[in-house]
């Protein structure tokens, strides 16, 4: 199956709007040219608009999929997001590198909804390193990667000191100083991802998409900088793809 497209597998939630969450993540990955496997960390009631319950599935339910999936496939790239704690996180990842080993790893690090409903609070820092060196990439957002080290507000020195166990972008959406601009922090240095357009409209699940686009990437052989590069291209283009909340994936 799939002999002329890799394997890539999305570990998310369900948003029954499709703005986000694992129905997105699919979307994504099917525009370009990888064939997407799901799990499903749990059952969201929510629009695009607002969140209102969260039902998340039983972690050993999760792990046992895992462990289906990887012993009849070859998957080249997985894509995480919300979870509801750095345990349940950190079985899902130190299963996956044993199962493994050389498949990428990006996590989305969703703390909390657009809708400000949360999902995972970042409080044992030695859980989180631990966590960390077995990820190739986080996402984070600027509120977000506040929330790794409540000692260290400044974005920017909290990405430069986690990107010591992994690499990180640090997406600029929320960023009003640099509206848009992403920085790559990586062994090999920071590398700017300056937008095409920031005019764009304000998308549900945005975060989602552009984290899929990169582990799509990643999965078809493109180094992290070209992978980041070309997600946030194909993220752009999804912004851009109509005026409300939930964007097309034809871009």
């Amino acid at each position: 199956m799939s002999a002329n497209r890799p394997i890539v597998l999305t570990i998310a939630g369900f948003d029954p709007s499709g703005g986000a969450g694992v129905l997105a993540d699919v979307k994504t990955f099917e525009q370009h040219k990888v064939y997407g496997f799901a799990i499903n960390t749990g059952n969201t009631i929510q629009t695009e608009n607002e969140f209102f319950e969260m039902q998340w599935t039983d972690l050993a339910f999760v792990l046992k999929s895992l462990e289906k999936l990887f012993g009849n496939y070859t998957i080249k790239a997985v894509k995480i997001g919300i979870v509801p704690s750095l345990d349940y996180l950190k079985q899902i990842v130190f299963t996956l590198k044993k199962l493994s080993p050389k498949t990428k790893i990006v996590w989305d690090t969703i703390l909390k909804s657009s809708t400000e409903f949360d999902f995972l609070s970042i409080e044992n820092q030695i859980a989180l390193i631990e966590i960390l060196k077995k990820i190739d990439l986080i996402t984070p957002n600027y509120n977000e990667i506040k929330h790794f080290n409540r000692e260290e507000i400044d974005p920017k020195k909290n990405a430069k000191f986690y990107s010591d166990y992994c690499s990180i972008l640090l997406k600029g959406g929320h960023n009003s100083d640099e509206i848009g601009v992403d920085y790559l922090y990586t062994p090999n240095g920071i590398h700017k991802h300056l937008p095409k357009n920031v005019n764009c409209f304000e998308k549900h699940g945005s975060g989602c998409v552009l984290s899929a686009a990169i582990t799509a990437n990643l999965a078809l052989g493109q180094n992290l900088k070209t992978a980041c590069a070309n997600a946030k291209t194909y993220t752009e283009n999804y912004l851009l793809s109509n005026s409300s909340k939930l964007g097309f994936h034809h871009v």
